[in-house]
């Protein structure tokens, strides 16, 4: 409710240092999994004020710059399934989500030169569905920019594992599915479809589900899911990425 609420926190003495105090006093908690629930929650506070700070356009640089992400990176590596880990998690990737928002490849380059794109890739398969949609989400923003795309298909082991974490998540919702989260998926696959590597393992490895009119009735009162889907179908079957022509092998081979 309060637009300068950023940078008051982030100008005002000590306020962030007492955050960032909140955050690592929890790190004994994370493994062994110890963490109350009511310590979780006091964590989330502290976190969703950093996500204010990360959201604002005149603190988002400054919060970069001081490499605050990395103090979520133990929250982000938990795999324990009890809610006050799972709030802890989602607050986390909430914050991430707040940077990526904004169009900035500075942003894209800080999460891949520090290795976020395997912690997303976590968080989409052990996640609930509001945590995979965050994480998805946060993917599909790494690669929709030209160095998260490059970075993504650089080898066949990162792509892979990005396309492993897609068809759990694609897996996931078969039986409960998920407009939003389903459309991350979507838009993630069309763009990894762009890169020539990238389609033509596509060829082979898209989930038979994204194939089988298992998710029509979803998208049924959904239009700009319904094109998104059909793009993305036509591409495949076309043997083509972009303008040009796809291997139509199916094989990825990397130089």
């Amino acid at each position: 409710m309060f637009q300068n609420l950023a940078l008051l926190l982030w100008n005002s003495f000590g306020t962030v240092a007492s955050l960032l105090q909140e955050i690592v006093v929890v790190y004994p908690a994370l493994s062994p999994p110890t963490l109350s629930l009511g310590a979780s929650n006091r964590v989330c506070n502290a976190l969703a004020l950093l996500q204010c700070i990360a959201s604002h356009p005149e603190t988002r640089t400054h919060f970069l710059q001081a490499r605050i992400p990395l103090y979520l990176c133990a929250f982000l590596e938990t795999d324990d399934k009890a809610k006050q880990f799972e709030y802890l998690r989602l607050t986390s990737l909430g914050v991430i989500g707040a940077l990526v928002k904004v169009d900035d490849p500075k942003i894209i380059n800080f999460l891949l030169e520090n290795e976020f794109v395997p912690l997303c890739l976590h968080n989409m398969t052990i996640g609930s569905e509001l945590s995979k949609t965050v994480a998805t989400f946060i993917t599909e923003k790494i690669v929709v920019d030209d160095a998260g795309l490059a970075y993504v298909c650089a080898n066949a082991d990162r792509f892979y594992a990005v396309g492993a974490a897609l068809a759990t998540v694609v897996t996931s919702m078969v039986d409960k599915p998920s407009k939003r989260l389903l459309k991350h998926v979507i838009r993630c696959y069309l763009r990894m479809s762009e890169n020539p590597r990238g389609f033509a393992a596509l060829q082979t490895c898209l989930p038979p589900q994204l194939k089988d009119g298992t998710f029509n009735s979803c998208l049924r009162d959904d239009p700009s899911g319904r094109h998104l889907h059909q793009q993305l179908l036509v591409k495949m079957t076309s043997g083509k990425k972009g303008g040009g022509a796809g291997n139509s092998t199916g094989r990825m081979s990397w130089g």
